[in-house]
């Protein structure tokens, strides 16, 4: 009996530490000053991602009214898929950006999904397309695929959540064939005075209330999503990331007021610059 109760205390006490834990906030003030620069970004990121996993897509629709998804299909639409090739979507969460491609062009050979919170890619909902899915768990800076392994790479919303910008870009580089083409969407901060007063009352306002109204956002996602685009790199500059990498023929569009970027680059053909 002695031993029964001694072990049924320690179980309650490690069950209550991982409670205890589960409501840590992920983004505490402290960090939140420059996400970016925290040595445990990756940590961070990825344990947010796997808490609001169950309501991301929901809450993303709301937050956006629903205008996230004419982005995606603006992006699908940039990189032009054709039958037959291979699109790798880095960061895939729980798939947006996968139906989109997948409903855009049904006979693609295949979409490989990566993202490196578990959470989000169990999430995922894929029934009823044609097009032969495949999830992979890793780390966007080391991707598991040989070099010139896919026609296409997109990238939704994910490039300010990666520990090393330019070790990401590397890796869709490699990995993309001669010739193929990369389309990125990424928040930035809005240049417009007007629009630029209104995204901050609605981003450092508004959005962390409705996340804690709707899903009882306990780490902090909906604080760190305004201040992680406040503090990223501008459009300028990822632009300039892209060249120094290798791409190019690299386009910029501007969408939502500039709030929304859509970046389009090729790889370049054997022999050419």
């Amino acid at each position: 009996m002695h031993w029964a109760s001694a072990a049924l205390l320690v179980e309650f006490c490690v069950t209550m530490k991982l409670l205890a834990s589960a409501r840590r906030r992920v983004w505490d003030a402290v960090a939140l000053r420059d996400p970016h620069a925290q040595p445990d970004k990756a940590r961070r990121v990825r344990d947010m991602f796997d808490s609001i996993a169950p309501v991301y897509e929901r809450f993303n629709r709301i937050a956006t009214l629903g205008q996230d998804a004419r982005w995606r299909r603006a992006a699908v639409a940039a990189a032009r898929p054709g039958p037959g090739e291979v699109v790798l979507d880095v960061a895939c969460g729980t798939g947006d950006m996968i139906r989109s491609f997948a409903r855009a062009q049904p006979q693609l050979a295949r979409i490989i999904g990566v993202d490196f919170s578990p959470q989000m890619l169990r999430q995922g909902n894929y029934r009823g397309l044609r097009v032969p899915i495949e999830l992979i768990q890793a780390d966007a800076l080391s991707l598991p695929l040989v070099e010139g392994a896919v026609d296409i790479v997109a990238c939704a919303f994910g490039m300010r959540n990666f520990d090393d910008v330019c070790a990401a870009l590397r890796e869709m580089y490699r990995v993309l064939r001669p010739g193929g083409r990369l389309v990125i969407l990424e928040f930035a901060w809005p240049s417009d005075r007007w629009f630029s007063w209104f995204y901050e009352v609605y981003c450092g306002a508004v959005l962390p209330r409705l996340g804690r109204l709707l899903v009882q956002d306990p780490v902090g996602a909906y604080e760190y999503l305004p201040q992680s685009v406040r503090t990223f790199e501008p459009p300028q500059v990822l632009a300039g990331r892209l060249q120094e990498t290798g791409f190019v023929r690299i386009r910029l569009r501007l969408m939502n007021f500039g709030a929304v970027v859509l970046y389009c680059a090729n790889k370049p053909q054997r022999g050419t610059e």
